[in-house]
This record gives C-alpha cells, sequence and structure tokens, in this order.
C-alpha cells in the first residue's frame, strides 16, 4: 500500500506540473519549453524525495552465513551501509553456522535468512509452516580434490578413503547419492572419514600422501592458496547433472536458499518484494563484477578478498525463484527424503512452502 500511494501522488504531482508548464506555451521558443521541462522534472525529483522520506518504512532483520549465501548479498549490504536508497530500514547480520540462524527464525528475532536448503524443509515441516522459501540463493558448491592424481572420474573413488565434513547434513547425502548413482556403495566400496571441521580436511590433504577430500568453496580456493599441490578432480554439481540425465524427475544440486517467517510476509508483502529486488540486483553485481565484489567481501569480513577473487566465479552464487525455484528445490529435496526423510524434517514441503510474487 505505501508504494502504491507514493505512486499515485507522484503522478498527480507530475499531471500538474505538466498541466501548469503547458499553459501559455503555444508562442513559447524551444528554450522556454527546455525551461519548463527541466523545472517539471526537477519538481517532480524533489517530491518523490520528499514522499519517500515522510513514507513509513519496515524494519526488515536479515541473517545470512559466512560464505557464498553472504557473498551474493554483499552490494545488498554495502548499498545499507554507505546510505544509499533503500526503500525500508535493512539490517544485517552475518552467521557462522546454521545453528545460529534456526532459533532467530523460530523467535521472531530475524525476518530473512539464508539457509542450507534441506534446513528451509526441516524449519517448515518442524514448525507447522512458519517459514516459506523466497528464492534458491546457491547452486552445488562440493568439490572433490585431491593431493595426488589418480581421479579422473567417480569411478576413481572406488576404495579410497575420503576426508569430508557435514555428516547428516547436504554434503553427506550429495557426496552418497552420487556414489550410489555410479555404483559406487558409500558404506562398503569407499571410506568416509567424517571431520567435524573443513580445516580438518584441508590439513588431512596436505600431511597425507595421494589424500581425497570432499570441501566446499571457498575452503577449496584456501587449500589451494596454501598448498598448490592440491587439485580440484571432481566438480560434484556437474557429477550431479550428469546422474540427473537419465531420471525422470529432475532436480539440481543445491547448497542455500534464502526464507521468511510466515507471518512477515503475510504482513510486508511489499517489503518483501522490496527485499527480493534488491537481492536479485545484488546477486547480479556480484557475478558481473568479480573483483569489486571480493573486495566488498573482504571489506565486511566475509572471506579474504584475494580468496574471493579466485573462489566467487565457482560458487555458483544465483537468485532462482518462482516456478524455476520450485522445480529445482522439490526434485533435490525428493532425492535427499529417499536417502533420510529426516533430513527434509519428515516430508518434501507443498505449495505453500513456495513464495510467489
Amino acid at each position: 500500500m505505501k508504494k502504491k500511494i507514493v505512486s499515485v501522488l507522484l503522478a498527480a504531482t507530475l499531471a500538474v506540473s505538466v498541466i501548469s508548464g503547458c499553459q501559455g506555451t503555444e508562442n513559447s521558443s524551444e528554450e522556454e519549453n527546455q525551461s519548463t521541462e527541466n523545472a517539471v522534472e526537477e519538481e517532480t525529483q524533489d517530491k518523490e524525495k520528499e514522499i519517500r522520506e515522510t513514507a513509513e518504512a519496515v524494519d526488515v532483520n536479515v541473517t545470512a552465513l559466512k560464505g557464498p549465501t553472504a557473498m551474493g548479498m554483499v552490494k545488498f549490504m554495502d548499498d545499507v551501509y554507505q546510505g544509499n536508497f533503500l526503500s525500508e530500514n535493512y539490517h544485517f547480520s552475518i552467521a557462522a553456522s546454521a545453528d545460529e540462524v534456526t532459533p532467530k527464525l523460530v523467535q521472531g528475532e530475524t525476518d530473512i535468512a539464508a539457509v542450507p536448503a534441506n534446513l528451509a524443509s526441516v524449519l517448515y515441516n518442524n514448525t507447522d509452516g512458519q517459514v516459506q522459501v523466497l528464492a534458491i540463493n546457491t547452486l552445488g558448491v562440493l568439490y572433490i580434490v585431491e593431493s595426488g592424481d589418480t581421479v579422473q572420474s567417480v569411478a576413481d573413488l572406488k576404495g579410497k578413503t575420503i576426508y569430508a565434513s557435514g555428516k547428516g547434513s547436504t554434503p553427506e547425502y550429495s557426496l552418497r547419492y552420487i556414489l550410489s548413482a555410479n555404483g559406487i556403495d558409500p558404506d562398503t566400496d569407499v571410506t568416509i572419514e567424517w571431520k567435524s571441521e573443513h580445516s580438518e580436511c584441508v590439513a588431512a590433504l596436505s600431511s597425507t600422501e595421494n589424500a581425497i577430500a570432499m570441501l566446499p568453496q571457498p575452503f577449496v580456493t584456501t587449500a589451494q592458496s596454501k598448498n598448490p599441490a592440491i587439485r580440484t578432480a571432481l566438480d560434484l554439481t556437474e557429477e550431479w547433472d550428469r546422474v540427473q540425465e537419465t531420471q525422470e524427475i529432475k532436480s539440481s544440486l543445491l547448497t542455500g536458499v534464502v526464507v521468511a517467517r510466515t507471518e512477515f510476509v503475510e504482513e510486508n508483502p511489499e517489503a518483501v518484494e522490496d527485499f527480493m529486488d534488491n537481492y536479485e540486483a545484488s546477486v547480479n553485481y556480484v557475478n558481473k563484477n568479480t573483483q569489486e565484489a571480493a573486495k566488498l567481501v573482504g571489506q565486511y569480513d566475509i572471506v579474504a578478498e584475494e580468496v574471493a577473487k579466485t573462489a566467487l566465479p565457482e560458487c555458483n552464487i544465483v537468485f532462482i525463484d518462482g516456478s524455476e525455484m520450485k522445480e529445482k528445490l522439490s526434485g533435490y529435496l525428493e532425492v535427499l527424503k529417499e536417502q533420510n526423510p529426516e533430513a527434509v524434517g519428515g516430508e518434501v514441503p507443498g505449495d505453500e512452502f513456495y513464495y510467489s510474487r
């Protein structure tokens, strides 16, 4: 309603200005016409500024996770911190892990948050629909890396030890799915040595000869900057897509989505639309301006600037909403459910889970 009022007032202002500017201009010179047009434009801009400044803005609390989701949001964040005009009052915070985000969403301390794709489904099911997914913000960021040169395909992983972190979450389910689809039993044909942190996998790569690990970006870039001998062997997003070529129900390997509290969406539809527009613009900027975006990523202490310069193009940062979001996300959640229903909170959510403009 706020934006509709602004539009109506601006239209009225422009109409009055044009009418007054047109009176007695039949015999005026081109110079006088130009002067009138300039005056109309200035008056319209002044009125627009006045209306926007007096319009009541909504407080929007946004939480992103350190890594690709915050990287894609960094231009948006910088616009807010630099005081560039935005319709709402945005307040950003960056969390180190998804565990910090969940209670803030449930308790209403944050309105919009970037979370792992499967966690969005779990939250929806566990809160009786108190969250909605707005958009996919990150596709697959998982890679198989090694300190040797033995892995050229998924088949080469058979009989190997893979260092990985993320047991019980998206990384585990993604790895098991790709291994199984390539005829490798993840329980008997490989040894997956689970670590609590990505840094432990990086340490294993450096200390173990011909070590193999599954790492996400930007940790892959961080590891390679410390040890140039580490090579990227497989892009698991590409491997997932190869598997999908023979599947009837299509899906994509996803990492993150952005969700909002359902109550906030219902009470502040225009604020949600404003967020979506600004976030999409931020993602587009980050993907087209790697050097400038990397500087902002470093400035806001998300990832070191030098790491971000290399990692950003490999982070699969996207903004996908609407029907495409629903198709990709629902298919992905179905894959996870087949492995472990608890990974999605028991059931794949229905249509109400997906926000549409």
